[in-house]
């Protein structure tokens, strides 16, 4: 079925260390993240847009701002369930902005987490 897909990109800057990696990643270092945050859905609104891309980068603000420079490993999840990791931080991502914008329209539905210029971990949902 034909679906309508907008994207924005953000970037931040943290610190993070891989509890459990064997190797440089496990002692705390950080990176000049990007996140791509991906919307879809079938219908527009009344004007024409499946989201506004305002509303979509202020969601996306919110959580860059928790993240922001800081150690995430001292910020919940990452403080002791979840490892920070790209992947882990990607599927953060998707629930949080999600919870800001979903609605019976629009779904975000998959998130690209990059660490360095070569380096990115995506998570997409059905």
């Amino acid at each position: 079925m034909p679906m309508h897909e907008v994207m924005i990109e953000m970037g931040f800057s943290s610190a993070h260390a891989l509890r459990g990696y064997q190797g440089k990643c496990e002692n705390t270092h950080g990176h000049n993240y990007r996140v791509e945050i991906y919307v879809r859905g079938q219908r527009l609104n009344h004007i024409g847009l499946l989201i506004d891309f305002k509303d979509l980068k202020a969601a996306t603000r919110k959580v860059v701002d928790y993240l922001d420079h800081k150690n995430i490993n001292e910020l919940p999840p990452f403080d002791v369930e979840v490892n920070p990791s790209a992947e882990e931080m990607a599927v953060f991502f998707l629930h949080e902005v999600g919870r800001q914008v979903n609605d019976d329209r629009v779904q975000v539905y998959k998130v690209r987490v990059w660490e360095t210029d070569t380096c990115a971990a995506t998570y997409t949902i059905d």
